[in-house]
């Protein structure tokens, strides 16, 4: 569907560049578009590598690890169906605590993988309240250091003050996600 929305704009664009007689201002558009997307691809990749190398370090110092005892308690409330010493449950807290350190690399392969032990304990084929919890904890994940922002502000003054808007808006937005999905789920228990 988004495929026919993207190609009707497209379309849209094209015949009222050409209807007004600025095809060549478009196409100088698409080309500085071009142009600046592999600039901001080449800042981000840099910045990325460097915050999964500083986070390798964290995860081969054991501080991921702390940091995912610390987070068992928190993942017994939220998944109470789950079993605690499950590779659901490791996967899940492994997930959580990679997007906290805003490691999107490691915790895509993570989240991935609690899903799938998360259906293989459903054994159905709609998702279960877990599952959905799950969703919402990586929609509104929280991030200790929002480095792809930090990178896309690379040319303010400082690019840093954005961290503590971002603390503030996510965990609001986890609260505020993780409520509304035990509120359903206890809706659905009635």
């Amino acid at each position: 569907m988004i495929n026919y929305i993207w190609g009707g704009l497209m379309l849209i664009s094209l015949v009222t560049a050409f209807a007004t007689g600025r095809l060549e201002a478009v196409a100088s558009a698409a080309m500085d578009g071009a142009a600046q997307a592999v600039t901001m691809m080449l800042s981000l990749l840099g910045v990325i590598c460097l915050w999964s190398g500083i986070m390798e370090i964290a995860r081969e110092s054991g501080a991921v690890d702390m940091l995912a005892r610390l987070m068992r308690p928190v993942t017994r409330l939220l998944f109470p169906k789950i079993p605690p010493k499950s590779e659901a449950a490791d996967a899940i807290v492994m997930n959580i605590v990679a997007n906290i350190f805003g490691m999107a690399n490691a915790a895509t392969p993570l989240g991935l993988k609690a899903m799938k032990e998360l259906s293989r304990i459903n054994k159905s084929p709609v998702a279960s309240h877990e599952m959905c919890m799950f969703a919402v904890i990586n929609t509104a994940s929280f991030q200790l250091i929002p480095s792809t922002v930090i990178a896309l502000r690379q040319g303010a003054q400082n690019p840093f003050e954005i961290i503590v808007p971002v603390w503030i808006v996510s965990i609001l937005t986890l609260i505020a996600g993780c409520g509304a999905a035990k509120i359903f789920a206890l809706r659905d228990a009635l």
